[in-house]
């Protein structure tokens, strides 16, 4: 009689493949889970790091800006022509900027006093619908003046000041003293909002100034405009600041506008220099 052939494959019971699919599943999931839970955690004590670093560094204001001065007003490049018939060459509005900072001491120290100031992140947030718009350093001696500033102090992208702590300083070029003594003057101008415009029949004398805008029928609501740039601080500790600043070029002010004339307009600000280094 032939003996069957015993079959040496042995095969594994359903349940127990199955019991250690699942067991294999879990595993991988409890490792996702674990993985998971160990990122949010370490993220977690990382902002928390970040955060303290951030309170740690800023339990006091070194730098801030307080006040803001802006004047607005109006002129043209050219102002010849006959009394009753001007021809404008090239009208433009410009607001001039002063912004104080304070460095919230009676006392100058390495901490509150300049190494390096740069504005930098300039955007025309709103830009009027006439006119080429710009952004110059201004020497305070000038401001209010209606002048455009040369373009040698015309800022492109940023704008690097020169810090000094002698007294009497050439300010043509962008300077601040180290202490804080002057303001940083900027000046807004929209330029040609009309070219080669003329009017006629003049009666009376001309002033220069925002009333031009009537007479060459400029709506004030396409003038409208605001500015936002980022100032960089380094002080003496080598430690370093930044202060966002925004600006609302003003073309009206209490019941009265540039139409009337000029706009002067000083305003308490709450701008802060953060430290972030």
């Amino acid at each position: 009689m032939k003996k069957r052939k015993q079959n040496t494959n042995k095969q594994f019971p359903k349940k127990t493949v199955i019991y250690i699919s699942v067991f294999i599943l879990l595993f991988a999931i409890l490792i996702f889970l674990s993985t998971t839970v160990f990122a949010r955690v370490a993220n977690k004590l990382a902002c928390e790091k970040d955060f303290e670093d951030f309170t740690q560094k800023n339990q006091k204001t070194i730098f801030s800006i307080d006040k803001c001065v802006l004047f607005s007003n109006c002129n043209v490049s050219n102002k010849d022509g006959l009394v009753t018939n001007l021809k404008i060459d090239d009208l433009f509005q410009y607001t001039d900027i002063a912004l104080f900072i304070n460095n919230n001491s009676n006392e100058n120290t390495l901490e509150n006093t300049l190494k390096s100031v740069k504005i930098d992140n300039i955007e025309f947030t709103t830009k009027p619908s006439v006119g080429e718009q710009k952004l110059y350093y201004k020497n305070i001696n000038s401001f209010a003046e209606g002048i455009i500033p040369s373009e040698d102090n015309l800022i492109e992208k940023d704008l690097d000041f020169s810090i000094s702590s002698k007294d009497n300083e050439n300010l043509n070029t962008p300077t601040l003293y180290n202490n804080c003594a002057n303001p940083i003057t900027l000046s807004y101008v929209n330029d040609k909002i009309k070219t080669d415009y003329g009017i006629s029949n003049v009666s009376g004398s001309i002033t220069y100034d925002g009333s031009l805008l009537k007479m060459c029928n400029v709506m004030l609501s396409s003038l409208n405009a605001k500015i936002s740039f980022d100032i960089y601080i380094t002080n003496n500790l080598n430690q370093e600041f930044k202060c966002s600043v925004f600006i609302d070029i003003p073309v009206e002010k209490d019941g009265k506008s540039l139409y009337d004339g000029a706009i002067s307009k000083e305003e308490k600000s709450n701008f802060k220099f953060i430290r972030i280094k």
